[in-house]
Order: C-alpha cells, then sequence, then structure tokens
C-alpha cells in the first residue's frame, strides 16, 4: 500500500461523497435523531445535575462545590430532609459528611463518602456529580486518594429514563450507517462503472482503493459517534478511552461495509441485505431499551461488544478494568473480520 495514493484516492472520496445522498445521509440522520430525542426528553434543555449536602462539621468541601459551574448545590440541616430529596426527585444525588471530614482527609484516614442517588436520575448527571465530589475530595487532602462513594438507590430504581435508553441505538445509527453503507456504495459504483480496473492500471493498486475507502468510513463513522455523545453530553469521566472503543467500532463498521460492497451486485442488493442483516447491527440497542431484557441475548450480537463499553463509560462512569473484557473481544472480531476482508481484496486481485 503507497501512502501518497491512498492519501489522493481519500481526497477523491471526500470531494465526490458530499454529492451522494448516502453521505448526506450518514451525516444529517444521526443529528436529526439526536436533536429530535434531546428535545423531546428534555436533554437539551436539561437542569445542571443537582448534588444535595448534609454536613455534620463544617467541610470546605459545601463551599467549593458551590463555586462549580456544572453542578447545582444544595445544603441541608437534617440527614432526613437530604433522603427525603433525594428521593422526591428534588435532587440527582445527596452525600452525607461527618464532623472531621477535612481533617479525616487530609489524615488518610477517609477512603468513601457515603451518598443517596434518585433512582431515576440521569446516569451522566450521577457521573458527574460523583467525578465532581471525589475531585474537590482530592484538593482537600492534598494527596491523589482515590475515594469511593458508595451509593444508595432512592425512588424508583427500576427506572431508566428513555434517553438514556435510546442513546446506544443512536450512537450504532451514527456510527454504522456511514460507516458500513458509504465503503458500500462507493465500492458498487466503483464496480458498476468498471473505474476498478481501470484505476488498477494507474500506480494505484488495490490495497489503495480499498484502503481509502476504508478511511472514509472510518472518519465519517467516528466523527458522527463522537458528535452524537457531544449532543448528548454523554462523553463520561474517561473520554480518551471512549473514542478509542468507538475506533475500534468504526472500524468493525467499515468492514462490514467493504465486505457488503464486495459481494454485493447493485444499490438494490445492497439496500435488501441492510434490511435482513439490520438485526445483528442494532439487536445490541434494544437490550438497553427494554432493561427486563436478559444482557445475555445482547452479547450473541457482535455490535454489543461496541456499545456495552460505550455506556459502561459514558453512563456509568465506568473506566478501563470494567470494559477490558469487551474491548478485548471487540478487538479480536476486527481482527478476524480484517483477515476475511484481506482474503476478498486477494481473490479480486487475482481475478483482475
Amino acid at each position: 500500500m503507497n501512502l501518497r495514493n491512498t492519501g489522493v484516492l481519500l481526497g477523491k472520496e471526500f470531494i465526490y461523497g458530499p454529492k451522494n445522498f448516502i453521505f448526506i445521509m450518514a451525516v444529517a440522520i444521526p443529528i436529526v435523531l439526536s436533536l429530535v430525542v434531546t428535545a423531546v426528553f428534555g436533554s437539551l434543555f436539561a437542569e445542571t445535575p443537582r448534588l444535595g449536602i448534609y454536613d455534620a462539621g463544617d467541610s470546605a468541601l459545601v463551599e467549593r462545590a458551590g463555586q462549580v459551574e456544572a453542578i447545582s448545590v444544595s445544603k441541608f440541616a437534617l440527614e432526613t430532609e437530604l433522603t427525603a430529596a433525594v428521593e422526591s426527585g428534588a435532587i440527582d444525588m445527596g452525600i452525607i459528611l461527618p464532623a472531621g471530614f477535612d481533617e479525616a482527609l487530609q489524615a488518610g484516614q477517609v477512603t468513601g463518602i457515603d451518598a443517596y442517588i434518585w433512582g431515576e436520575s440521569l446516569a451522566k448527571d450521577r457521573t458527574v456529580l460523583g467525578v465532581t465530589v471525589a475531585s474537590l475530595a482530592r484538593e482537600i487532602s492534598g494527596s491523589t486518594i482515590d475515594l469511593t462513594i458508595e451509593t444508595v438507590s432512592l425512588g424508583d430504581g427500576k427506572s431508566v429514563p428513555w434517553e438514556d435508553r435510546l442513546l446506544p441505538l443512536i450512537v450504532l445509527m451514527g456510527m454504522f450507517f456511514g460507516g458500513t453503507m458509504l465503503p458500500a456504495t462507493s465500492i458498487i459504483n466503483e464496480k458498476q462503472k468498471k473505474t476498478i480496473n481501470a484505476l488498477t492500471v494507474t500506480p494505484a493498486t488495490l490495497g489503495d482503493i480499498f484502503m481509502s475507502k476504508a478511511l472514509m468510513g472510518v472518519i465519517i463513522s467516528l466523527a458522527m459517534g463522537i458528535l452524537v455523545l457531544v449532543i448528548n453530553r454523554a462523553f463520561g469521566a474517561h473520554p480518551g478511552l471512549l473514542v478509542g472503543v468507538m475506533a475500534l467500532g468504526s472500524i468493525m463498521a467499515v468492514e462490514f461495509g467493504l465486505i457488503l460492497g464486495i459481494f454485493a451486485r447493485d444499490i438494490t442488493t445492497l439496500f435488501a441485505t441492510i434490511k435482513t442483516l439490520g438485526i445483528l447491527l442494532y439487536a445490541p440497542a434494544f437490550v438497553y431499551m427494554f432493561p427486563q431484557l436478559p444482557e445475555w441475548v445482547g452479547r450473541v450480537f457482535p455490535t454489543f461488544y461496541i456499545i456495552q463499553p460505550v455506556v459502561a463509560i459514558s453512563q456509568r462512569g465506568e473506566g478501563w478494568t470494567g470494559v477490558a473484557t469487551e474491548v478485548y473481544i471487540l478487538a479480536g472480531l476486527v481482527i478476524l473480520i480484517a483477515v476475511i476482508v484481506a482474503s476478498r481484496i486477494r481473490s479480486i486481485r487475482e481475478k483482475l
């Protein structure tokens, strides 16, 4: 593969791509869906995460929390008032600070904080509040303590906001529609116009041609997935890890697109195949839409290993240890599909 040739072909894809209605749909559909969902379910205009504090002493954490613009803070005189506010949904999270909390922090005697959470609060709001409290506690302690927040859910803990339920589906659609359809339609157009044969007599190789289409798909897929999370304010506490997982997911989406482009005879066949195989791509999202479904149902489908880490990082605030198994499986699937794609490209090269 020649990087210069691949770059020239990639530039051609981006020059002519926006003229294709598939390209426009790949960009427009995730944005429109995200805006509709956030508008309907209120996230776009939602209040800031609400933190309640019962301070039995005189902790500096209360004042510092009040200075954080990303959250709103309420102070309670009694612990019972705090728990009642959480249970009613007046606040998303309530924490209890015992007397001498700051001194114990600085002496390294505190490793955790008790917290109550409203069962229907947004997962990302809980993440923001938890990260903020832990960060402020580290500032007060003057060290890099790993503070644990022990939570107790109050109210209807089984109620999951529909915005959180729909986010996995929108993320998958954002990544897979562009990542799959753009390379597939581009390959089919090249086959129908017989330009692949013409390109192979230029300095560009078949590998350069397919790599340029793959790179375009990965760029669009990853960009749309990130944009969906930005619109929904769902990056969580580990954005670097989240982007890495989504990059692997974008590569998988593109690999499916390359396979479909190689085997489909025309656009009609491609759309018929996408309709048939759509369940393989989007089925895991329905497990999150309907929590009563057992998780093992989603594990049967390859895209589960994309969306599970994305949900765990963005909505639950988990780090590498919480998603490592799924990411390793995802990486293995990506490598396996890459071998299949490479095999098909070799077959096409031999025929040409």
